[in-house]
């Protein structure tokens, strides 16, 4: 389907005019044919003036249904008795066959987003007596930039671990044929193709950086991780709605990870996973810092020749230098009131 961009005259306020005027002249016209008629002039000239009054006042009011007004950044697709016609995207106070719909089987459909044509709502009489609102769903397309905020969901990566992952995706119509006609509805649509690409994204990522694990399929282990490549990840994630979407006439701008967490069964145990890693990388520091510290102090201890040491007493200063340095709490000194032996 191919879209079809009509150039409609801005004339709807010339239209409307004339209409209201043919209108107050079909009036005039019964009033004034049926005063000479209830006179007793039943003249033909009374007669046909009568009658093209009444077509005038009962069939005027046909020009009104064909008036379009659109905002910037909307757009109207209408059909005739089910014909693709064209879209009207321009803003303006339009003139269109007044036997013209606007079609936009999307209209109805709310998703968690902004920027969409707003429905508007009129109020109705119950039968109880009370006014009840009762929304009217607008038939414009807006071509605006929408955010979606897609819902978090439970994923596995690829080391089966289940996290819980969200994106928000910006997007607009740029093909409103393709929008309403190749797709049943092109909100739906793009909802569940966001959800089954995110899926088949986050499925090639660990949640953190693991060892053997290729994520660009060059068939080399890589450092990428949905934590750590998070720009990366949303860029793939970007690239593979946008093939899904390109036979609805949708872009996809932008997509960005909102929300990404362990799932709440094991959140617990990988926390204690990645304090017990931080202990372990803080353990190796302070053990190299303290030996060489150990190191720099015997070394110096020869250069200034202060005390010859064996190596029993070597081993005994290592000893204790290391305890000082590598233990959790501060050290507790012993005087020594005699010797070594």
């Amino acid at each position: 389907m191919e879209e079809k961009i009509l150039t409609t005259k801005k004339n709807g306020m010339a239209v409307m005019l004339l209409t209201i005027l043919l209108l107050i002249v079909g009036i005039a016209g019964i009033i004034f044919s049926g005063i000479h008629l209830d006179s007793g002039d039943s003249s033909a000239v009374y007669i046909i003036t009568l009658i093209v009054s009444l077509l005038i006042v009962c069939l005027g009011w046909i020009p009104l249904c064909g008036l379009r007004i659109l905002k910037p950044q909307e757009a109207l697709v209408l059909t005739l008795f089910g014909k693709y016609i064209g879209t009207i995207k321009e803003d303006g106070f339009y003139f269109v066959n007044p036997f013209a719909t606007g079609f936009n089987p999307a209209a109805r459909t709310k998703l968690n987003q902004s920027g969409d044509v707003k429905v508007g709502s009129i109020p109705v009489a119950s039968a109880s007596g009370e006014a009840v609102s009762v929304e009217m769903p607008s038939k414009k397309i807006s071509l605006k930039i929408m955010t979606l905020n897609n819902n978090r969901q439970k994923i596995n990566d690829c080391l089966g671990n289940p996290v819980e992952i969200g994106i928000a995706v910006m997007w607009r119509v740029t093909d409103t044929a393709k929008a309403v006609f190749n797709v049943d509805n092109y909100k739906e649509y793009l909802s569940l193709q966001c959800d089954s690409a995110l899926r088949n994204v986050v499925r090639i990522y660990p949640y953190d950086v693991a060892p053997n694990v290729d994520t660009t399929g060059d068939g080399l282990a890589d450092d990428g991780s949905l934590r750590g490549s998070s720009d990366i990840v949303a860029s793939r994630i970007r690239d593979e709605i946008q093939s899904r979407v390109e036979e609805a006439g949708l872009e996809i701008i932008e997509a960005r990870i909102t929300y990404l967490a362990y799932a709440p069964e094991i959140a617990a145990v990988m926390l204690q996973r990645q304090q017990a890693s931080a202990i372990i990388d803080a353990r190796k520091m302070i053990v190299d810092g303290a030996v060489g510290m150990v190191e720099m102090a015997l070394d110096r201890l020869n250069e200034k020749n202060v005390v010859n040491l064996d190596e029993e007493r070597k081993a005994a200063m290592v000893s204790n230098l290391l305890v000082v340095l590598c233990g959790n709490r501060d050290a507790q000194p012993v005087v020594n009131s005699g010797n070594l032996y």
